[in-house]
């Protein structure tokens, strides 16, 4: 049975305490996206990782397997989600369906995170799945854009779909709360 897990990313702790703003799972386009997979027979799961303000990879690590991954789960991780998902793949050799990462980020001056990025990339984890992409946007912020280019450097033969104007990916930025090229993707 086909299933997919949506990996959020991070926020700021005012975001993060503040009773106006969703939890980061019921955020941007991951509502819309679990439920259009859910209509498809795809069962999805958003999780709601652990203190997202201040990410620790362990906490997130036993969050996130709580949930079964075998090779016919489509993984999406957005921003730190998706730095998320780069680690845990690259330490957990295991064969997946799918892995979309949405504008990943790695801290790359570790302004936010300690050790949460301390890993080393796999080169190997593209061969894992039947599909890996990355999708970044041309006007996303450098941090994003360097994190892709170290994942590039990495994985030389990963797919980047690059887009314009999106931002990074958020309802703000995109303007929209959907998200049809990401399902489009996912379906294929």
């Amino acid at each position: 049975m086909k299933n997919a897990i949506l990996i959020h990313g991070t926020c700021d702790k005012d975001e993060y305490f503040d009773g106006q703003y969703p939890s980061l799972s019921n955020s941007h386009w991951f509502p819309w996206l679990q439920k259009q997979l859910l209509v498809k027979s795809i069962h999805t799961d958003t999780p709601e990782m652990p203190d997202a303000h201040t990410p620790e990879y362990d906490k997130w690590k036993t969050e996130f397997e709580r949930f079964d991954v075998n090779k016919n789960t489509s993984l999406v991780g957005h921003s730190c989600g998706g730095g998320f998902l780069l680690r845990w793949l690259s330490e957990n050799p295991i064969l997946v369906d799918k892995v979309i990462l949405v504008a990943p980020w790695f801290d790359p001056e570790r302004d936010k995170t300690t050790d949460f990025f301390n890993f080393q990339i796999d080169r190997e984890v593209i061969n894992r799945a039947n599909k890996f992409q990355i999708f970044v946007s041309n006007d996303d912020e450098q941090d994003i854009l360097d994190s892709v280019k170290t994942i590039k450097q990495k994985i030389v033969d990963i797919n980047i779909r690059y887009f314009e104007g999106m931002g990074h990916f958020t309802e703000g930025e995109m303007r929209r709360k959907d998200f049809p090229a990401l399902l489009e993707e996912l379906l294929k």
